[in-house]
């Protein structure tokens, strides 16, 4: 009997949502601290020079840094995840008879009756002993531990995707507006992301749009408000 088609059963499901997560995260830092440089290097100057280093600069820098930050974050887990597996395989080997009452304890917890919860216990145990204690003490899966590469990889990508959308309408535009056409291309293009992020976490969707593109025009509006004071006094 197969389940309902949005949820998630389907093996592999913590790797599709690491990646999904680190590439929903490096879009949208992407999309609004490039723009933010871009578009305050443009209220300072004209020139499309300027405009175009500092854009790169902050694409490159960034999504290095995002997928390092990914990297070293998600290995952190992995390796907390490994260990937990590795001990609770050391405590199945040196006592398995008491493991099996703490399984058959946590099943009554559920709501299930003692005769009931032995039954599940030892139908589980003899399939696979310690996929059973991970899932029901540890909500682990032994097959299914996180990547840190996969992380890295989809947040450098995405972040590069999401930089290269205001750089390149800020250096496609005319300079008189070439800032108003940033600003409505990174609200979209932040709408987007943050509805995507809500779909991914089942959130609500308009709120997570909100949060989002209030939070990136902010940035925007701070950094040429920063780039305009500073072209002037420079002028």
């Amino acid at each position: 009997m197969s389940g309902h088609e949005n949820e998630p059963h389907e093996p592999g499901l913590a790797q599709r949502l690491n990646w999904l997560r680190a590439g929903v995260l490096g879009a949208n830092d992407g999309i609004v601290s490039t723009a933010a440089v871009a578009v305050g290097v443009a209220g300072a100057t004209e020139a499309v020079g300027p405009v175009f280093l500092a854009g790169a600069a902050a694409l490159v820098g960034g999504a290095i840094s995002m997928a390092l930050g990914e990297y070293v974050s998600v290995s952190s887990q992995r390796d907390s995840e490994r260990a937990l597996i590795a001990k609770e395989r050391a405590e199945l080997a040196d006592d398995p008879d008491a493991e099996f009452e703490e399984l058959v304890g946590l099943y009554e917890q559920e709501g299930l009756s003692r005769e009931t919860a032995r039954t599940v216990a030892t139908e589980l145990t003899e399939k696979n002993a310690l996929k059973a204690h991970l899932s029901m003490e540890l909500n682990i899966d032994q097959d299914d531990v996180v990547s840190p590469w996969a992380a890295a990889g989809a947040s450098a990508i995405s972040f590069t995707i999401g930089a290269l959308l205001p750089l390149l309408t800020i250096l496609l535009t005319p300079p008189a507006v070439r800032v108003a056409w940033t600003f409505v291309a990174v609200l979209i293009a932040l709408a987007v992301t943050g509805y995507i992020a809500a779909w991914i976490g089942g959130a609500v969707r308009w709120r997570s749009m909100t949060r989002t593109v209030l939070g990136g025009a902010l940035a925007l509006a701070a950094t040429f408000a920063v780039g305009t004071l500073f072209g002037t006094s420079v002028g």
